[in-house]
């Protein structure tokens, strides 16, 4: 049974699960589809085609769904696309994908954006990330699994920041963050290895070693960043030393590090 408040509007066409909450004067669109258990706050507004999965929880005056902000739209069939357990936090905003991006804006399952946070068009996140208040992500940013980026930092478009790393707060993005790294500056550098993130997450101690070797090799040296990147693809059988290798190798804006 679905708990909707009296002056809530669910336009003709939206599709409900079970066991949701509605706050009051919150407005859910046409094309909407929110899945079993979830929860939306007051003075909230989902349009567009978004789909929601389950319980996850909208806070109040989030706009979730709305055009993309960007000057080439033209009414295209877009689509925002969130998953499951998301907490979403006061006025956020998050829109749909553009036609020039695939289309869709893509969110995973577990994550948490605070106060502010901006989820511009053909943004990818993945799951178990951490969205400190006024984060804001251009287009096209593409986010790994449990990513943390700190309050008031922008993320440049078309970047892309690895698993496991962690932007401190008051940071500016401008070029792709490689997985397990921290980074942190405007415009930021890595600082070195998420390790208390790794600690966190990684059992075997021996993983983490591999990849502080594998930091090491790559950024603490004056070889060709490729270089190294192809020869530890080549020789490493550790499958965290080949995920931190690859992105180096495949990065389209650059790695943000002070060369040797």
């Amino acid at each position: 049974m679905n708990n909707i408040h009296k002056t809530a509007i669910i336009e003709e066409g939206a599709k409900l699960g079970d066991n949701i909450s509605i706050g009051a004067f919150t407005i859910i669109g046409s094309n909407v589809s929110i899945g079993d258990g979830t929860v939306v706050d007051s003075h909230t507004v989902i349009e567009g085609k978004t789909t929601i999965g389950k319980n996850n929880h909208i806070f109040s005056h989030a706009a979730i769904g709305t055009i993309p902000q960007d000057l080439k739209f033209n009414g295209e069939d877009v689509e925002l696309i969130i998953g499951d357990n998301n907490k979403i936090r006061e006025y956020t905003l998050f829109n749909p994908g553009t036609i020039g991006g695939g289309s869709i804006t893509k969110i995973g399952d577990n994550n948490l954006f605070m106060g502010y946070t901006h989820v511009a068009h053909d943004v990818i996140i993945g799951n178990n990330c951490i969205f400190a208040n006024c984060a804001t992500l251009a287009g096209h940013v593409e986010i790994d699994d449990f990513v943390v980026i700190g309050g008031l930092t922008p993320v440049h478009q078309f970047c892309k920041i690895g698993t496991h790393s962690m932007i401190a707060g008051g940071s500016v993005v401008t070029q792709d963050i490689p997985p397990y790294c921290l980074a942190e500056g405007n415009r930021a550098v890595l600082r070195g290895l998420n390790l208390n993130g790794l600690r966190r997450r990684f059992k075997d101690r021996s993983d983490i070693n591999a990849i502080k070797n594998a930091y090491k090799a790559l950024f603490e040296s004056s070889n060709p960043l490729a270089d190294i990147g192809n020869e530890l693809l080549q020789k490493s059988e550790n499958i965290h030393v080949k995920e931190l290798a690859s992105f180096v190798v495949n990065t389209k804006r650059g790695i943000p590090y002070n060369r040797k």
